[in-house]
């Protein structure tokens, strides 16, 4: 059985962190999937990278999966722990998706998510706190990513915002919103 876990925060919190330390808490070989890529010509986006990859252990292995992350979650092996980051750069990465496509993908990648046999983390920017972006594209990335973590929030066991440098345990402090269903009953 698989345990899902859920870092989410605005950026330059310590989200990353904080799910790097659960990677290495789990005691499983750690995979690292980068949703990023490298891009040369982005000095500054280099050194991020390379700050992320300075902090991590020499023994986890790290792909670069800019797209295809439920392929690379489905071969996932059990005993092993999957470190995620980040789920915006993935939607980033997707946003010339049309709509139909995206709730697809979406889709796809909830119901991989329950059937992976390793654990999971996965890091996860909110966006949603500031104002509503004035391009249509920026509101298609917050409006995508809101609605993704919030889907990954209700199959995972753990969630934690980390915001300011400290870590909230959601799943402790807070209470999940319910669902409705069709005959307009809260379920869970």
């Amino acid at each position: 059985m698989n345990k899902i876990i859920l870092v989410t925060g605005p950026a330059r919190s310590g989200k990353s962190e904080w799910a790097e330390a659960l990677a290495v808490q789990s005691q499983k070989a750690v995979i690292y999937v980068a949703t990023a890529t490298c891009n040369d010509a982005d000095h500054e986006w280099q050194q991020r990278i390379q700050k992320h990859q300075q902090r991590r252990p020499q023994n986890w292995v790290t792909l670069e999966v800019p797209v295809e992350l439920s392929a690379t979650l489905a071969e996932a092996k059990p005993n092993t722990c999957i470190l995620i980051d980040s789920l915006g750069t993935w939607v980033a990465n997707l946003l010339s998706q049309e709509e139909a496509i995206w709730e697809k993908t979406v889709q796809e990648l909830l119901e991989t998510v329950e059937l992976v046999a390793a654990d999971m983390i996965f890091v996860a920017e909110e966006t949603g706190w500031g104002v509503v972006p004035a391009y249509p594209i920026g509101r298609t990335f917050r409006d995508r990513l809101g609605a993704l973590v919030r889907q990954l929030s209700a199959i995972s066991a753990l969630v934690y915002l980390v915001t300011g440098g400290h870590v909230l345990n959601l799943s402790l402090l807070g209470s999940p919103l319910p669902t409705w269903g069709r005959e307009g009953e809260i379920g869970r």
